[in-house]
């Protein structure tokens, strides 16, 4: 198995290195709009209740779920 080669971008002016990111930047910020809008619908999402007494061992010993939230529900 030979080695690939690494290949490196293209040299270019400062112009053109300017338009490639400028292009690029609107295309980071499309995405971080559309990451906000899917997190935010996922925050939107119902709740579940949890019927279940869920126990966990914690440094002191068994914990249930619900003290972990010191009874908030």
């Amino acid at each position: 198995m030979s080695a690939q080669p690494t290949a490196y971008p293209d040299v270019v002016t400062r112009e053109e290195w300017t338009g490639a990111r400028t292009k690029l930047l609107a295309r980071e910020r499309e995405a971080t709009h559309l990451r906000d809008a899917v997190n935010a619908e996922r925050r939107r999402l119902p709740m579940v209740k949890i019927e279940k007494d869920y126990v966990f061992d914690g440094p002191d010993g068994a914990v249930r779920l619900l003290d972990m939230f010191e009874g908030r529900r």
